[in-house]
């Protein structure tokens, strides 16, 4: 990993090194922090437009839906915010089925549209389970640092407690109970 600034260390002054052009580049495009919800609805309604897109444009082709599937489901667990990463990996499935009824041309009134729907889940499931895996890969790794973080916060204001007594942790003090006569 690329570091911004050197670590101090002793005796030496603080190197200051400039980010690279990538790094200054991905620091400028948006950061939202989405709820569970506003995930959901983020990616369902992207995935409805780029069905009705994919149907216009493309006539309905499975392999540019499933490739732009991706891409919305790493979006969406990239967006989510930290509490709410459970929310990712059931969102994604919802969204895609919601942007495969444009695609999936089903005719005959709605038990021909429901038929039609079920078919394309059931074709296009190859898609459905990478971009599921995809956010929960994404979600999995982010919740990972996220327990890895709070634990180096919890040690480091562990530790700054501890150094009173020379570094061992302080024993809270039991005070025999009264005796009862």
């Amino acid at each position: 990993m690329y570091r911004v600034a050197a670590r101090p260390r002793p005796g030496r002054p603080r190197v200051e090194r400039p980010a690279p052009p990538v790094v200054v580049a991905l620091r400028r495009l948006p950061n939202p922090r989405l709820t569970g919800l506003g995930a959901g609805l983020f990616a369902s309604a992207v995935m409805l437009v780029i069905g009705f897109l994919d149907w216009l444009i493309l006539d309905g082709s499975p392999l540019a839906f499933g490739l732009l599937f991706l891409p919305v489901s790493a979006l969406t667990a990239f967006w989510v915010r930290t509490a709410d990463l459970v929310t990712a990996p059931i969102s994604v499935p919802i969204a895609f089925a919601v942007g495969v009824v444009p695609i999936s041309g089903g005719t005959g009134g709605v038990g021909g549209q429901a038929m039609a729907l079920v078919t394309a889940l059931a074709v296009h499931a190859g898609w459905l389970y990478g971009g599921t895996l995809v956010a929960g890969v994404i979600a999995s790794v982010r919740k990972v640092r996220d327990m890895g973080r709070r634990q180096r916060a919890a040690a480091g204001a562990g530790a700054g407690a501890g150094s009173a007594s020379g570094g061992k942790p302080v024993r809270p003090v039991r005070r025999p109970a009264p005796e009862r006569g």
